[in-house]
């Protein structure tokens, strides 16, 4: 059983180690405690329990804490901050045309309109709705030009 257990403790380290996410760690802590239990000559059944019960209780109590710890952050950018203004349309905005280009704190950005059915003209006034990669989303302003 010494060897079983080693095996499964390596397996687990590997598989955990190709992974990006907290996978088959808990399996592995729990086949170390089993191959402890199994240096004592603890019959096998038992070996068995020490092996799910370590796995279950480290899964339950620790991964919570572990996935809080290792969480992607995000940090917003500059850009990411100027969502909600208001900027100038500097060239025709047209989604099919694949045109548009606003102006926001001196900074000139490929625009598309949120709207695939509407085109904005140059010089009107548009707000920033979002950005995805190196465009950003604007809605027109309404009533203003």
């Amino acid at each position: 059983m010494l060897v079983l257990w080693a095996a499964v403790f390596i397996l687990m380290v590997i598989i955990e180690a190709a992974t990006v996410g907290l996978a088959t760690c808990w399996f592995a802590l729990g086949a170390l405690a089993a191959f402890i239990t199994a240096l004592f000559n603890v019959p096998v059944v038992a070996q068995i329990i020490v092996f799910f019960a370590v796995s279950l209780l480290l899964l339950i109590f620790t991964r919570p804490i572990a996935k809080k710890v290792l969480a992607v952050k995000f940090n917003a950018t500059n850009f990411d901050r100027c969502i909600g203004k208001i900027a100038i349309a500097e060239e025709r905005i047209d989604n099919i045309a694949g045109t548009g280009i606003i102006k926001i704190d001196g900074v000139e950005w490929t625009a598309r309109s949120d709207d695939e059915k509407i085109t904005i003209e140059k010089g009107a006034h548009v707000r920033i709705v979002g950005i995805e990669g190196v465009k950003v989303h604007v809605q027109k302003v309404d009533g203003e030009s």
